[in-house]
């Protein structure tokens, strides 16, 4: 993966300069002023001339005008009423101001509009809800090119039986093919953060995969409570078994069915994950196809996790 060494001169713009705009470290804000870093994230997206792009904290624009320069339009959703008025004096009085708009709020609070592209250097502390905001968003995407925390990064693109691998891999490669795209240092930023960054590219998969993702993510949930543990050990703990319990009496009287007599959850999960021979699995060593067999079976049986 290319390098990109940060400039020595800032771009920031020139107004946030004169006006003195102090950065919202609540907001995590660390504004991207290398150039050649936004260059080379707008070919990653590979935007054409009708694209719709969303991005999320435009902060003062450095990357919002270059897209203007490429694209039908650009949704900025900005949560700082300072950096969104600067945003649009940026623009003010040239043809880009037409392209854009800007939706000021929280993003994760916000209904998105229809969007081909999202391109964004990422308010680091709202980077996984924010991911599964996208990726659960319809209609789907081509594209998202996105910079995130770099050991955030490495924990979308791990696989089974790599150190970082975790829910969070397994429930982003379930729904997007996932790409690590180039590293980026701190002195790219301003503010520099405390952490390295790295330029991600998601790409939805479609048509999406036919599972219930609120069914999904509960499974992985209790799957890496204990990720170096068996399968059997995690799906032991009382609170699992109370949940999983609970579901499966719900299930039972929506179809009106009686339940069993010595009905026993733990023996129910236990037989389950031995037909599967799973019982001495673990979700650090486990890959997509193994996941969607567990839940396959466990739903087969009226278990449900959501």
């Amino acid at each position: 993966m290319p390098k990109v060494k940060s400039e020595k001169r800032s771009r920031v713009h020139h107004e946030v300069q004169k006006q003195g705009i102090l950065f919202n470290k609540e907001f995590g804000q660390h504004i991207l002023k290398n150039p050649l870093v936004i260059t080379s994230m707008l070919e990653k997206a590979a935007i054409r001339s009708t694209d719709v792009i969303l991005e999320i904290g435009p902060g003062t624009g450095n990357m919002t005008v270059r897209m203007l320069e490429r694209c039908k339009k650009v949704v900025a959703c900005e949560i700082d009423t300072r950096l969104a008025a600067e945003l649009q004096k940026r623009v003010q009085a040239t043809p880009m101001q037409y392209k854009l708009q800007i939706l000021i709020g929280d993003f994760l609070k916000a209904d998105l509009p229809f969007f081909d592209l999202c391109i964004a250097n990422i308010p680091y502390q709202i980077s996984s809800p924010l991911i599964f905001k996208l990726l659960l968003h319809r209609p789907l995407f081509r594209c998202a090119v996105l910079m995130f925390q770099r050991e955030f990064a490495q924990r979308l693109v791990a696989r089974p039986g790599e150190k970082l691998y975790c829910r969070l891999s397994v429930n982003t490669q379930l729904l997007a093919r996932v790409d690590m795209l180039m590293k980026v240092g701190k002195n790219n930023f301003k503010p520099p953060p405390k952490v390295e960054s790295s330029v991600v590219r998601l790409e939805p998969k479609n048509p999406p995969p036919p599972v219930n993702f609120t069914e999904w993510d509960g499974l992985t949930r209790v799957a890496f409570l204990r990720k170096n543990k068996t399968l059997a050990a995690a799906f032991k703990i009382n609170s699992v078994l109370e949940m999983l319990e609970k579901n499966y009496k719900l299930h039972l009287s929506l179809r009106n069915k009686p339940i069993e007599e010595n009905f026993d959850m733990q023996a129910k999960v236990v037989n389950i994950l031995e037909k599967l021979n799973m019982a001495n699995t673990r979700a650090r060593s486990m890959d997509l196809d193994d996941f969607m067999r567990l839940l396959l079976a466990f739903n087969s049986e009226g278990i449900h996790f959501n």
